[in-house]
């Protein structure tokens, strides 16, 4: 497994880079297949330090997990047990998602745009309908069933993902209703 481990604004030593390599590599060899890839990201704010840690897994799902604390060993264990916690949860449907599945989940490329936030405007009035693009991405749509993106969407603690369905080759929503429930939207 490749891992990026990196700060924002702070030094990593070699004794953490050792320390994330050894805890994450145990959990998600234990609950995964095949990991390819993790992404773990270190910052402070104020007295806390925060850890947000990302494993691509070889199925093409995706699992995050965030925690602070207030030293940064203790923020990565506390990163790492939400992790661990997650993908014990979803252990069976992970392996029965990659025993269904030949190959890869298959992704589409696709645009993605960050609109300017009406907040903190003086003038209340838009001088026109168009928004402010502040970023412009690119991004993956990954080709999924229904049950296969609520499961992506919780292991990657998203409120919303959009996907494209296999069964009909459209572009549908699942999202997280404000009741705890989950949405779908199929045009």
């Amino acid at each position: 497994m490749r891992y990026q481990i990196s700060g924002k604004q702070i030094d990593i030593g070699n004794a953490l880079q050792t320390h994330v390599k050894t805890e994450l590599g145990e959990v998600v060899q234990k609950y995964a297949e095949r990991p390819t890839d993790a992404n773990v990201i270190f910052s402070k704010s104020a007295h806390e330090y925060a850890c947000e840690a990302t494993v691509h897994l070889s199925t093409g799902l995706t699992a995050s997990a965030k925690a602070k604390e207030t030293e940064i060993y203790a923020a990565f264990d506390s990163c790492c047990a939400k992790m661990e916690k997650q993908l014990r949860r979803y252990k069976r449907r992970l392996k029965d998602h990659h025993k269904d599945r030949v190959e890869p989940v298959e992704l589409f490329g696709a645009s993605s745009y960050i609109l300017a936030s009406a907040e903190g405007a003086q003038d209340p009035e838009p001088e026109s309908l168009q928004p402010i693009i502040v970023a412009e991405m690119e991004t993956n749509i990954p080709s999924l069933s229904v049950g296969e993106a609520v499961m992506q969407m919780e292991l990657a603690g998203a409120p919303v993902l959009v996907f494209r369905n296999e069964g009909k080759d459209g572009v549908n929503v699942v999202y997280r209703r404000e009741d705890g429930n989950i949405g779908w939207i199929d045009p």
